[in-house]
């Protein structure tokens, strides 16, 4: 791409701008038609089997572009368009001026105080995309903007999640491990898994280096850098800079923890402690620009100002549905054709990968045809499972697993616990759990679920997925030793069942070949 190339019909690059990037490169451009600059961000055609474009791929980057543009956050730069182009994929954003963290390493010592507000407002964002059930996987300075109005912005969200494969294995299909090997958690450097507190590992390994200002994981390899993720103790941070409060030094020490749980249970809580070392903030000439009233400065100014409710005055973790929902509940019979015509229109916002409207139109249905026919009838079964499924595939987990966790407890009461659906609904839902990083509770479920299906006897090909299912979650939970012996134990059943040249086996086998070598 060069001088005079128009993307979409609309956006002209700039033939000056290319950026190179780890998943592609980023151009400036201008929008004729809407008479603005912008970026845009490519992924590599190379990223394709056989440099052919990957249908499956490209669909999983539309949904993870329109889970981002849902990301309503100051500190998520705003997402105006994507699509095809050529064998390429395009993210049309808003265009970011000011200075990447890891220029600002480059170049100068961060204060302390700067080092923790930067952080502090990453967290602010992670507690956003891990609300909406989006996983960075790609945390990094490079990928942190510092602008001249003091505020972050944190790039490539969804760029890393819409290349990792749907079933969370642990190799692209190019063999290669996502991620940045130098800011990478341990349980994405050993499996290639990734759910929220493994963002906190990589924030903690970027604070770190603001503060000490060095990477105390990096090395000379991406495979060294990987192995000091997974084996090497992390120093403290006050034996290589004397400023650093000591609550901080606890505070990093605890991000950098080898195994997820033993991490802050979330980036809210990391954000709350952060707070307590960043109350003032003093000048950063060059980077933040103090002598100029900047809009963002100002409504936070306003903001700063409002009181922290009371706990009894917190609005819901979840919204309120809309009042004319709740009044359809009580309204006269609605007729099943009601029920087959919303179907039909969700059809076809899920054939466009707009899942999230998909999920609202059903969700807007399923009160007032449970009051009419029933929750447990087969009309109302059948609805309540699309719009599980639309808000799984929307990427809204947390929503999701409480619909497959009520599905699966109506329906083996109706028709018993050995039901399939009923089955099938429970392996959702610890799905769900498992894609937020409640490992925990996943696991669970997982182990729950393969006594039942055992006791119910279920054929041997379900067994096996359920084994191979329950040793990637304890791998993504950091239970090496577990997952080790699991996976091992399964690698010869799958051989046996499949052959070893199965897909399945051979993902096994490369996540245990990955093991032994560490």
């Amino acid at each position: 791409m060069g001088r005079g190339t128009i993307i979409g019909g609309r956006y002209e690059l700039d033939p000056t701008s290319r950026r190179s990037g780890g998943m592609g490169e980023v151009w400036f451009g201008y929008d004729k038609r809407l008479d603005r600059q912008i970026a845009i961000k490519f992924i590599k055609a190379d990223r394709f089997p056989d440099g052919r474009r990957d249908e499956e791929l490209a669909r999983r980057f539309v949904r993870e572009s329109r889970i981002t543009a849902r990301l309503e956050h100051p500190g998520v730069p705003t997402i105006y368009d994507c699509g095809p182009h050529g064998d390429d994929l395009y993210m049309v954003m808003q265009l970011v001026r000011g200075c990447s963290v890891e220029t600002l390493l480059d170049e100068t010592e961060v204060p302390v105080a700067w080092a923790v507000a930067i952080a502090a407002q990453v967290c602010s964002v992670l507690a956003v995309a891990h609300a909406s059930s989006l996983v960075h996987r790609d945390l990094k300075p490079g990928n942190l903007m510092l602008c001249p109005d003091g505020t972050v912005k944190v790039l490539d969200f969804g760029i890393a999640a819409a290349l990792a494969s749907a079933d969370t294995t642990n190799l692209t299909r190019t063999g290669e491990v996502l991620g940045t090997p130098a800011y990478m958690a341990p349980e994405q450097a050993m499996a290639g898994t990734a759910g929220p507190r493994s963002d906190l590992y990589s924030l903690g390994v970027i604070l770190d280096e603001m503060l000490a200002g060095t990477n105390q994981f990096a090395a000379p390899t991406p495979l060294a850098s990987m192995r000091n993720h997974t084996d090497v103790t992390p120093r403290p941070l006050r034996a290589r800079r004397q400023d650093v409060p000591e609550g901080l030094e606890r505070l990093v020490l605890r991000l950098l923890a080898k195994t997820p749980e033993e991490r802050p249970v979330s980036a809210d809580a990391v954000y709350e402690r952060l707070l307590d070392f960043c109350r003032e903030l003093p000048p950063f000439p060059g980077y933040v620009d103090l002598d100029t009233s900047h809009p963002a400065r100002m409504y936070a100014t306003v903001l700063g100002r409002i009181s922290s409710p009371r706990a009894d005055n917190r609005r819901p973790a979840h919204p309120v549905r809309p009042a004319r929902i709740r009044r359809a509940a009580g309204l006269a019979q609605i007729e099943r054709g009601d029920i087959e015509r919303a179907r039909k229109e969700a059809d076809l916002l899920k054939a466009e990968a707009r899942f999230g409207q998909a999920a609202d139109l059903l969700a807007e249905l399923v009160g007032p045809a449970a009051g009419s026919f029933g929750s447990t009838s087969s009309a109302v079964v059948d609805l309540r499972i699309e719009l599980a499924e639309a808000l799984f595939l929307g990427g809204d987990y947390r929503r999701a697993a409480p619909e497959f966790q009520r599905l699966a407890a109506d329906v083996a009461r109706v028709e018993g616990p050995d039901n399939n659906l009923a089955l099938r609904c429970r392996l959702m839902e610890a799905g769900c759990h498992a894609a937020i990083g409640e490992t925990s509770l996943a696991l669970s479920q997982l182990r729950r679920l393969l006594a039942d299906e055992r006791r119910f006897g279920a054929g041997e090909e379900r067994i096996l997925e359920l084994r191979r299912q329950i040793g990637m979650v304890e791998l993504d939970a950091g239970n090496k030793g577990r997952a080790k012996r699991l996976l091992g134990e399964l690698l010869p059943d799958l051989e046996r069942r499949y052959g070893p040249y199965h897909q399945s086996a051979g993902e096994v086998r490369a996540i245990l070949q990955g093991l032994a070598d560490r």
